[in-house]
């Protein structure tokens, strides 16, 4: 089974994933962040380097679908290929830090790869504002995210609304500025219980 959480930066998705696969007994796969190569270039130079980034990270992420489909594990993991291609491409090449051809060269090669996989299971959107992604940002102290524009946050957090509104599959809607799960049990067990409905309630995932 694949269980995906989404959410926009700094919502807390790897601190969920790694809750929910401690609580379950689940295996974690967590988004490729500190190895990536091309993530302090783009954000130094988001022109330069977007092209290279998303691909980087759609290659990264198209070989996880793949192996989580081939896996008899329950797979609960953080962000997803559809984020990727939703939200964070659309989003630089809206504000011309994509180039045409590259947008859709990039595109192309994400609807060539979706027609192979299925959706998740079920997918987990961390809902949060811009006050609360900022907070967590400056929390967890990652020097090449202390550069990012809170425009650019602001886009980000609008295309997820749009694509979590059209979102097809089996979904879970976590309130990521009320919901302190991370060091609120009560919380945390609010969303446990939504997942155990959906998995194993009356009218499981089908």
């Amino acid at each position: 089974m694949h269980i995906a959480i989404a959410g926009n930066i700094g919502s807390g998705k790897t601190t969920l994933t790694k809750m929910l696969a401690k609580r379950y007994g689940w295996t974690p796969r967590f988004e490729p962040v500190d190895n990536n190569p091309y993530l302090s270039d783009f954000y130094a130079d988001m022109e330069r380097w977007s092209f290279n980034l998303q691909v980087y990270f759609l290659n990264k992420r198209f070989k996880e679908v793949v192996e989580i489909s081939k896996s008899n594990d329950t797979i609960v993991q953080d962000r997803t290929i559809f984020e990727d291609a939703r939200i964070f491409a659309p989003n630089l090449h809206a504000t011309g830090k994509m180039s045409d051809r590259d947008f859709a060269n990039y595109s192309d090669l994400f609807d060539l790869m979706m027609s192979l996989v299925n959706l998740p299971d079920l997918m987990i959107y961390i809902r949060t504002t811009i006050p609360n992604i900022v907070a967590q940002i400056q929390k967890r102290g990652r020097e090449y995210e202390k550069s990012i524009r809170i425009d650019y946050l602001q886009g980000l957090n609008d295309r997820y609304e749009e694509w979590i509104s059209t979102y097809k599959g089996h979904l879970l809607i976590v309130d990521g500025d009320n919901t302190k799960f991370e060091s609120n049990p009560e919380d945390f067990k609010q969303i446990t219980d939504m997942i155990d409905a959906k998995l194993y309630g009356l009218f499981p995932l089908e």
